[in-house]
């Protein structure tokens, strides 16, 4: 799996990958997969949504999301490549050896660079979500209504990933030995996981109450 993108796998191939008893790819990766799905459902109904009549005044708005769909979706699956990497960086860090006082410190040091690491992809993750979540939220109510029901299913998906990106973030920072940081990452976390859920919310009632929106003023 190491020298595999997930992006190259079937569906089936990258199931069966997570459901093995090897450590990757886990839940960081399954998380950005996840967001990835809900980015391209965006870029989907935005497509559906162009060229009609009904929704000319939105015309803007859909090229917009059409385009930010297909690049977060893009991104994050780079970053579930990402997050697997950068859980093996650690856990070859683990694996130092740690005889000697030299060796210890060397370990020490390497073990706090790569959870860095590990906290920073999942906190791209969670940012990239929000990106999703956002962009759903744009369109309810501002697109084609026989596909508003898949612009709830990105915000779902979105949301689902954020609250596994932000788990992902939080586990690592006591191993990075640096307590400023990890409160400026746990302020990071809880402030988007508080605007996505307020933008699928936002997203949620607008579709299930069925209203059409205003165009986005710029």
């Amino acid at each position: 799996m190491a020298d595999t993108s997930f992006r190259d796998l079937t569906v089936g191939a990258f199931v069966d990958a997570l459901a093995s008893a090897e450590p990757v790819p886990g839940g960081g990766s399954a998380s950005a997969v996840a967001a990835s799905l809900g980015g391209a459902l965006v870029a989907m109904v935005a497509g559906l949504s162009q060229g009609r009549m009904r929704w000319a005044e939105h015309a803007a708005l859909h090229v917009e999301i059409a385009e930010t769909g297909r690049r977060l979706a893009a991104h994050l699956l780079d970053l579930a490549d990402q997050d697997a990497a950068a859980y093996a960086g650690f856990a070859a860090a683990l694996k130092l050896p740690k005889e000697t006082e030299a060796e210890v410190s060397t370990r020490r040091e390497a073990m706090r660079a790569a959870a860095r690491h590990a906290s920073d992809v999942p906190m791209e993750t969670l940012e990239a979500c929000l990106g999703v979540v956002s962009a759903a939220e744009s369109l309810a109510g501002r697109c084609n209504t026989n596909a508003a029901s898949d612009v709830g299913v990105a915000a779902l998906l979105a949301e689902a990933a954020a609250h596994g990106a932000a788990a992902n973030v939080l586990v690592n920072l006591p191993s990075v030995g640096d307590e400023a940081y990890a409160s400026e990452m746990t302020a990071r976390v809880q402030e988007t996981l508080d605007d996505i859920e307020r933008l699928a919310a936002k997203a949620h009632e607008t579709i299930g109450a069925g209203h059409e929106r205003e165009p986005v003023r710029g």
